[in-house]
């Protein structure tokens, strides 16, 4: 058992070697240029090695992408668990948002980088379409356990307020590419300009005559009224609330994606 286990982890370790490889050689290169025999290289392995562990160049670089999803959907629950106020739209989004941008493999992948990239953006789109589909259902989910905690509004249908918060969201993204003369020059002044946005539109109460600005305990959140202290004291305790359901959910969701990583890798 045990020489059956060291061989796994050893096998385990080549493969996240070959990722590695992989990975610093797309950026550098782009799909077009990147080679079998040139990761091998980079990784100190066979050329068959890479092959023991996916069938083709397409799979094995789609490894790379899911990866680096998967890690930062790890470190989005390993926030929700720490602290129940990441459930909200607004902090969430802030932080994957700067996530996306210092990671360069999912920065190239949400801005379409077609030199980076080439045609696996639209391989991942339906290699991976079982795992956006999820995706999708899951921010679904999640805004219905915060509507239903008065952690955002709900004077609108709860599937407009998913569209609005993939829509800014993405604009964001994508502004990073395409509006970089124009934006202000650091990405936390950025990332606010986002988490304000969200907060404006799904956090503030229906009726609130107040923006809550930076610190979501301002005293404008669900059930204020009360001062400041009350307000932020309600808002944590409400979210403490609506923090189990939500995080099983990605619970849930990163297991799949660990799943799919396995499935990829050839037995």
């Amino acid at each position: 058992m045990e020489s059956m286990g060291g061989h796994g982890v050893e096998r385990e370790q080549r493969a996240d070697r070959i990722l590695d490889a992989a990975g610093e050689l797309l950026l550098a290169w782009g799909y077009g240029r990147v080679t079998i025999d040139e990761i091998a290289r980079r990784a100190k392995v066979g050329k068959g090695t890479v092959y023991l562990h996916w069938k083709t160049k397409d799979s094995l670089l789609l490894a790379v992408v899911l990866r680096a999803q998967f890690r930062m959907y790890q470190r989005q629950l390993a926030r929700m668990q720490e602290d129940p106020l990441e459930l909200l739209p607004s902090r969430m989004m802030r932080r994957n948002f700067l996530e996306y941008q210092a990671e360069p493999v999912l920065r190239a992948l949400h801005t379409d980088d077609a030199d980076i990239l080439g045609r696996l953006t639209e391989t991942a789109k339906k290699d991976f379409a079982e795992l956006m589909v999820q995706a999708d259902r899951n921010l679904r989910r999640h805004l219905e356990v915060l509507r239903a905690h008065g952690l955002v509004r709900d004077d609108t249908d709860v599937q407009h307020q998913h569209y609005s918060l993939l829509a800014t969201a993405t604009g964001f993204f994508l502004s990073e590419a395409l509006l970089a003369d124009r934006a202000p020059d650091s990405l936390e002044a950025r990332a606010e300009i986002l988490a304000h946005t969200l907060r404006s539109a799904l956090e503030v109460p229906a009726g609130a005559g107040s923006d809550p600005g930076p610190d979501l305990g301002s005293g404008t959140g669900p059930g204020s009224g009360s001062g400041p202290d009350t307000a932020s004291a309600r808002l944590r305790v409400a979210a403490a609330a609506a923090a189990p359901e939500i995080i099983a959910v990605y619970e849930q969701f990163t297991e799949f994606c660990a799943q799919e990583m396995r499935r990829q890798i050839r037995d």
